[in-house]
């Protein structure tokens, strides 16, 4: 394809050619739905062929759909330069080595608002031209071990994700970076939770909710303060570092099996669940939120386990959830499974006869709640304990996704129930707690007067 249609096919591609309009041109664009101008920009090859992307002088995008375009005309042209100009990154003794691995997109990128490119940084004299901020916080090392979106992400990714957190770690790095998209961050966040247990440094997993040709993006904040852990902390875990408040002001370092992501385009997506938070981050301290925490050490002592049953799957109950669907699940030969219940573990009655069935094939079954917040507790109702007694093991407050991880894990080291049961109800990373913290569940419900109150008093 040429570079001057770089990236479109389809009906978008021949509307290009149709009006002479090349990528990078100044654009004026009529359609049925009113008139645009900007720069058009490339697209991915996973993008669809039915829209023309247009970067708006805002500095925000707009995809325009193909069919409604009636007229469209090329006001000027800047031909883009893709790339960012290395500039050797400063080493200097007195900063601490940070290795950084990236599994997909980019970690980084700035924005040339000549052409409205967004260009993508990974090697470290690329950081440091797109975040030149990096230099005053540590010595930076970069790996590329993959380039997939985060929904791509599985165990053959997770496994030799873990492998490189091990040779960092023994090739003396005071911390680990790893730069993941935010949907399935999670997820990650969890599996390596277990498969790198107890590491004496810390392993910071970091994204951004809005790229950086957005004005508001959390790019270069979330990365600094990254880096800055990774360097720093005192907290040596499996954490996802990500925007805290809805200003600058710091992010917040959450417990890799206690974190989920909570909002489709918030930057303050990402909240712990059932805890608070284990610090707050900037580029000049990590400030320590409890002291339930494993503490950074000097030794270089590491195990990883990196087992992982992939036929095992994850639940979610609903009202008018029929049999078929967990036939279908024993019938494919599925090792294990997570539910995801109603209130405090359940399932309606109807359901009872196939998860025996179930049990009784040699399924591992387990259940969560889909509350999120708070334990399960099946020996309160009659629905419980008759799930009880059918062979269902409840997972205390661990959340769904950190059990189907872990079941995923456990399952991947033994098949037998006695085993995996001991695994599944033994803390290792913080993914079942003795108690939720009083503050752990906060939610600000709108419209009362006194959250109105606070807003107006701290907020705006």
């Amino acid at each position: 394809m040429s570079d001057l249609f770089k990236g479109y096919k389809g009906p978008a591609l021949e509307l290009l050619k149709k009006f002479n309009i090349r990528v990078w041109s100044d654009a004026a664009v009529k359609t049925t739905r009113g008139d645009f101008r900007g720069i058009v920009l490339p697209r991915s090859e996973n993008d669809d062929d039915r829209h023309i992307v247009l970067k708006l002088a805002t500095g925000y995008n707009v995809g325009i759909d193909a069919g409604t375009v009636s007229g469209m005309e090329e006001l000027g042209y800047k031909e883009a330069h893709y790339k960012i100009p290395e500039k050797e990154f400063p080493v200097s003794r007195e900063k601490k080595n940070v290795k950084l691995l990236g599994t997909g997109g980019t970690i980084a990128s700035r924005l040339d608002y000549k052409t409205g490119a967004v260009i993508p940084a990974f090697s470290p004299g690329e950081l440091y031209g797109a975040v030149p901020e990096l230099a005053d916080i540590a010595n930076l090392t970069t790996k590329k071990l993959f380039g997939i979106f985060s929904e791509d992400m599985g165990p053959k990714q997770y496994i030799p994700l873990a492998e490189a957190c091990k040779a960092a770690i023994e090739e003396g790095y005071a911390g680990i970076v790893i730069g993941h998209g935010t949907d399935t961050l999670h997820h990650t966040a969890g599996i390596l939770s277990f498969m790198v247990p107890k590491p004496p440094i810390p392993i910071v997993l970091v994204g951004s909710q809005r790229s950086s040709d957005r004005p508001s993006s959390d790019a270069a904040l979330n990365l600094m303060n990254a880096v800055f852990t990774a360097a720093h902390s005192p907290i040596a875990e499996v954490m996802v570092c990500m925007f805290g408040p809805t200003s600058d002001q710091f992010d917040l370092l959450h417990r890799g099996t206690r974190v989920r992501k909570m909002h489709s385009s918030y930057r303050s997506t990402f909240r712990t669940i059932g805890d608070r938070p284990l610090a707050t981050v900037n580029t000049k301290e990590v400030v320590t939120l409890t002291a339930d925490f494993n503490p950074r050490r000097e030794d270089r002592t590491v195990t990883i386990n990196t087992a992982f049953e992939e036929r095992v799957t994850l639940l979610y109950y609903y009202p008018n959830l029929n049999q078929d669907m967990v036939e279908a699940v024993i019938e494919k030969g599925y090792k294990g499974l997570i539910i995801a219940g109603t209130g405090l573990g359940h399932v309606n009655r109807n359901l009872f006869p196939v998860f025996r069935r179930a049990v009784e094939s040699g399924m591992h079954i387990y259940m969560t709640v889909q509350t999120l917040w708070g334990y399960v507790h099946m020996n309160v109702y009659d629905t419980g304990r008759y799930l009880l007694d059918l062979g269902i093991i409840p997972c205390e407050n661990m959340l769904p996704e950190v059990a189907y991880m872990k079941l995923c894990w456990a399952l991947g080291q033994s098949k037998d129930r006695e085993e995996v049961r001991r695994i599944m109800l033994t803390p290792i990373a913080g993914e079942i707690t003795l108690r939720e913290a009083y503050d752990g569940y906060i939610v600000m419900q709108a419209g009362l007067p006194e959250v109105d109150e606070f807003l107006t008093k701290h907020l705006l």
